[in-house]
């Protein structure tokens, strides 16, 4: 295996980083908003779901049903 010059590896870096496209600050707000969202989303969904098993358990347990 060639060992690598550091200066090429800088260049490439360098040459690698220029390729990406960075998001514009519009697209970061509204990307962040629409995680806000499906957290909440989830959150409530898993938060409807644990009640319902709950109530379903309690009613078992307790002979209601």
């Amino acid at each position: 295996m060639a060992k690598a010059n550091p200066l090429q590896f800088i260049q490439q870096v360098r040459s690698e980083v220029s390729k990406v496209v960075w998001p514009t600050r519009r697209e970061v707000v509204l990307t962040t908003i629409m995680v806000f969202i499906m957290a909440a989303l989830t959150a409530t969904f898993f938060a409807l779901v644990d009640l319902a098993i709950k109530s379903g358990l309690s009613a078992v347990i307790n002979g209601i049903g």
